[in-house]
């Protein structure tokens, strides 16, 4: 019961975004004043969402075995940006568990995006994962890879000083078969299915460089013949500080809060997680000087 009120949440909550995006379409043409209006039920229907998500949070938490833990999650991320609407993002990470200090996942991400135009994206790529242990205190060592291509779908709109961004996000998911604590040949898949509401708001600016507060919230879908007892796969509640250096470099630390069933239907992971990040943007090549 608990499991079918959290996925109506979530896909109440899906239903909900795309109801009112159709609805900001039509009435940002009418009027400023409707205009205004229209962002008004963003706001609120980010409110609705983030309350739906909490609640079926809390009901997973109702009667069953939850395991708590804390991580500290450490990354570089990349971006080459062309000047003809193309871009390569590539993301490495070190997952750790925090007491005792064990390596939880090691992952690099890469993908192509292509600008659609003022406020979309689409993108193409591929995820490397190493999942150690979930336990940071089991004696086994055995650490399993990932191989995850993905397509993803980006929308950003941008009132003011605040940013609200969408990613609807759908991966492949080939995870490596193990045999008596080995590895062993061949892979086995699932599809997971994503989407990811975010804020940006421009906090201050200090030194001329601008400081940014970021709150986001991810619910993630399991699909596939495997998937039995845990089509509710996680949710990831963000909030960070992100602070531009220079042009190019910026750094953000930030608190998330992951909340994942396990494949039982009745265990679950309650994780507490740091991030620490560097984003490094590089512009290549540029506009062209005519021959003189």
């Amino acid at each position: 019961m608990d499991t079918c009120l959290s996925y109506t949440s979530g896909v109440l909550s899906f239903l909900i975004m795309f109801h009112v995006d159709r609805t900001r379409a039509s009435l940002c043409f009418v009027s400023k004043r409707a205009y205004s209006y229209n962002y008004g039920v963003t706001v609120l229907t980010i409110c609705l969402t983030i309350s739906l998500v909490l609640a079926s949070t809390y009901l997973f938490a109702q009667n069953k075995q939850v395991t708590h833990q804390q991580l500290l999650w450490f990354g570089y991320h990349n971006t080459l940006e062309w000047p003809n609407k193309w871009s390569v993002n590539t993301e490495i990470e070190e997952r750790r568990f925090f007491n005792p200090d064990k390596q939880h996942q090691f992952l690099v991400r890469s993908q192509l995006k292509y600008t659609l135009g003022k406020d979309w994206n689409v993108a193409a790529g591929l995820a490397y994962f190493l999942q150690s242990p979930q336990n940071p205190r089991a004696t086994e060592k055995l650490v399993v890879p990932e191989l995850r291509p993905h397509l993803q779908l980006d929308y950003k709109q941008q009132i003011k000083k605040l940013s609200i961004t969408h990613r609807y996000k759908a991966e492949m998911r080939f995870f490596r078969n193990t045999a008596n604590g080995e590895l062993a040949d061949g892979y086995n898949s699932n599809y997971r299915f994503r989407y990811r509401i975010g804020l940006e708001y421009t906090v201050a600016a200090i030194n001329r460089q601008i400081l940014k507060l970021k709150v986001s919230d991810e619910i993630m879908l399991n699909a596939g013949k495997r998937i039995v007892n845990n089509s509710f796969d996680q949710n990831r509640i963000y909030g960070g500080l992100n602070y531009t250096l220079s042009k190019s470099v910026a750094v953000e630390a930030g608190y998330l809060k992951w909340f994942q069933q396990r494949s039982s239907g009745i265990e679950y992971y309650d994780r507490d997680i740091v991030r620490l990040v560097v984003t490094h943007n590089i512009s290549v090549g540029g506009k062209k000087k005519d021959d003189t």
